[in-house]
């Protein structure tokens, strides 16, 4: 799985997110996401990808294709 597929299925899957509404100009705030699941989401994703995403700084005004740059970033480095 890459890093879209892997944020894209959590989104879904886990947080109950419809999939029409997950786009990558989508603002997580738009998708409901508080910091407190903001904060989950950032630990399945480190736990599925086996990154670390401590130094990214998410907050709910960023949006899906922010985040999932930023995990891909993690992923090829």
């Amino acid at each position: 799985m890459n890093a879209a597929e892997v944020v894209n299925t959590l989104l879904v899957k886990r947080f109950g997110v419809d999939p029409v509404n997950v786009t990558d100009e989508t603002s997580l705030q738009h998708l409901r996401m508080d910091s407190l699941a903001l904060e989950e989401l950032r630990l399945l994703i480190e736990d599925r990808l086996d990154i670390d995403l401590d130094e990214v700084a998410l907050t709910s005004r960023d949006t899906v294709g922010a985040l999932v740059a930023a995990v891909d970033g993690k992923v090829a480095a």
